[in-house]
């Protein structure tokens, strides 16, 4: 058997393959229980592309004072959501933790401080749309928490540290919503999309690949666009997506895996590099 220490010895990794980096639309927990257009992307995203090492999942829900990583050997299943069906709170995601890369992030993020956490686990963001890319739950799996008292460049940067991860085997996976206006909510799912939620979505879109100062990036300066306060009237869903952009080398594809507005606010635009 392969111990984890050989599994994460990160000088004899035999291939040079950078991991791609994703951002998910994750949408409403009962993707996990239902197969429809964005629960099939990320699946064939998990049999498609190339198998991780590891996975750093950066959630929309680990919204923290400060930045913290997951230092467990067996994290737990979070159920952070209420009024679903109990089948959903009977479904856990078994993925092992790694303290070894969680002590790595932690590395590669200094002068940072970053606290090795041993209470957290996998909240839905992270195991929600994981349980459907892996879901034999058999990939060893990291989650790092989104500090919200710090601005959107911040979360940029940390995804410019990041990105060597990605030359190790280690797959980013955030997870959020470029448009998140739950009061805003229109309950059937296909109903037509809120014309700002349209529009900033576009902006978004429009503004992936773009390189230069992080300082003028549009989509860190995304409160800017006339649209942004009514689209994310808090930002925790919308700053995952900054991870995956800052872990993007010059001049390195984006693609969209997937696109859509459900029920009228949310957003599940996929976005992936490499």
């Amino acid at each position: 058997m392969v111990s984890i220490e050989q599994h994460f010895a990160w000088s004899h990794i035999m291939s040079k393959q950078i991991m791609p980096a994703l951002f998910l639309g994750h949408g409403s927990p009962m993707n996990v229980l239902e197969e429809n257009i964005y629960t099939q992307t990320w699946r064939k995203l998990g049999n498609t592309l190339p198998r991780p090492k590891a996975i750093l999942a950066v959630s929309a829900h680990w919204y923290t004072r400060g930045t913290a990583v997951t230092a467990l050997e067996n994290p737990r299943t979070i159920h952070d959501f209420g009024g679903f069906p109990q089948a959903l709170f009977d479904t856990h995601y078994p993925a092992p933790g790694s303290p070894e890369l969680a002590q790595q992030v932690a590395d590669t993020l200094a002068p940072v401080a970053v606290q090795l956490d041993r209470e957290w686990g996998f909240d839905h963001g992270s195991w929600g749309v994981l349980i459907k890319m892996y879901p034999d739950a058999d990939i060893p799996l990291v989650q790092l928490s989104v500090d919200g008292s710090k601005p959107p460049a911040y979360h940029f940067e940390l995804g410019r540290k990041l990105a060597a991860l990605r030359e190790q085997g280690v797959m980013i996976v955030a997870s959020g919503n470029v448009v998140h206006n739950l009061s805003q909510i229109r309950r059937q799912d296909e109903a037509a999309a809120w014309p700002w939620a349209g529009s900033f979505n576009q902006y978004v879109r429009d503004n992936l690949s773009w390189e230069g100062d992080v300082s003028q990036h549009p989509l860190v300066n995304f409160m800017q666009h006339e649209d942004a306060a009514l689209s994310n009237p808090t930002p925790e869903h919308y700053l995952p997506l900054l991870y995956v952009l800052g872990a993007r080398t010059p001049g390195e594809s984006v693609s969209i895996p997937i696109d859509g507005i459900v029920m009228g606010s949310l957003s599940m635009l996929s976005v992936q590099v490499g």
